[in-house]
């Protein structure tokens, strides 16, 4: 299949971020390869998929309905993807439009890729700092993921090109 080039270069990240097979007791999604849940993908062979199903799931679930193409700054590009990849598509755009202060309906709209195309701010930085907030947030309200947080804390820094 074909992708967009900034999509062949975020997936790279994000399956890094992402790792290999884990089944961990704490993970709410249960049993996962490359980020791909079984919670979410109850027909795929999780312990057994390739890292080309892997990317047709995220072009098709994940990268599509974000509109991440919409965006000029790839290093935004990036950290949208990824936290959507990490936390739900819409959470994600969700963030991004609260703090470039539009209307938080979670659509990667022309009104929300204009006010993100033309923000004065450090976006990128802006948005690695409400993810890391977010995660420390959820584990204050769900403390059995307190597990998870370091690591989440580790993907912020480290998702970049």
């Amino acid at each position: 299949m074909f992708y967009p080039d900034i999509f062949e270069r975020c997936i790279k990240v994000i399956l890094k971020n992402e790792g290999g097979y884990v089944n961990h007791p704490s993970d709410p999604g249960g049993e996962t390869n490359m980020g791909i849940a079984k919670k979410f993908y109850p027909n795929e062979d999780i312990k057994n998929m390739t890292k080309e199903r892997a990317m047709e799931i995220y072009y098709k679930d994940y990268w599509s309905p974000m509109h991440l193409e919409k965006l000029k700054d790839e290093n935004l590009v990036l950290q949208v993807f990824d936290f959507g990849v990490n936390a739900g598509i819409r959470k994600s755009i969700r963030l991004l439009q609260t703090i470039v202060g539009v209307d938080d309906d979670g659509e990667l709209g022309p009104i929300t890729a204009y006010f993100v195309n033309n923000y004065k701010g450090n976006l990128v930085d802006e948005f690695k700092s409400a993810r890391i907030l977010f995660y420390n947030n959820l584990v204050e309200l769900k403390p059995t993921l307190k597990v998870f947080l370091k690591g989440w804390l580790n993907r912020v820094k480290k998702t970049k090109f």
